[in-house]
């Protein structure tokens, strides 16, 4: 529980922790940052898994509020990240099982306007490139990339958020790879 996890030994930067103590206490102005925090990256996170833009804010909506309803049970054994990210990954398994057919999700790198036509033309090819590739990928190894290269994650983190072994997660970014280097072959001098 919350209350006996030795809060006072937080650092001054894990402004996080601080917020789900806070919001543990019910303080809607701690929820609220907290909110504004993790609505983008929950966003970038889910748009990769569920490909379904209707879904992904009502999965974080679904989200944030387990958040809300259970700061009182986050125990400080990882990184708030972790925690919510969990919560996420399980709360669109759930919300995937109930939908038929995935929309097309697609995200946009910035500053692609400012870049010569050429360039951003070849740009939006790689891009639509290795989008394409990353949502051929089966949903386990999407996850692991996602949260690795797009969220920063370290093995154990994805772990913790998959519910699975580390090595599970070392296998899935491994066979990931293999297959990104295989579909991506075509656009082998644009990324080097």
């Amino acid at each position: 529980m919350l209350k006996n996890w030795g809060w006072a030994g937080i650092g001054a930067g894990d402004g996080d922790a601080r917020l789900i103590a806070s919001i543990s206490r019910g303080d809607r102005h701690a929820f609220q940052e907290l909110y504004r925090a993790y609505f983008p990256r929950l966003a970038r996170f889910l748009g990769r898994m569920t490909r379904n833009a209707p879904l992904i804010e009502e999965v974080i909506n679904d989200t944030l509020l387990v958040v809300w309803q259970k700061a009182q049970t986050f125990d400080g054994s990882s990184k708030v990240s972790t925690w919510i990210f969990g919560i996420a990954y399980r709360q669109a398994l759930k919300a995937l099982r109930g939908v038929d057919e995935p929309e097309e999700f697609t995200s946009e790198l910035p500053g692609g306007e400012e870049l010569e036509p050429e360039r951003a033309a070849s740009g939006k090819q790689l891009q639509q490139g290795v989008s394409a590739a990353l949502d051929a990928l089966p949903l386990e190894q999407r996850m692991v990339v996602s949260l690795t290269y797009f969220h920063g994650m370290a093995y154990q983190e994805i772990a913790d958020t998959m519910g699975c072994p580390v090595n599970t997660v070392k296998t899935r970014m491994f066979h990931a790879r293999q297959r990104l280097k295989t579909m991506l072959s075509s656009h082998r001098e644009e990324i080097e």
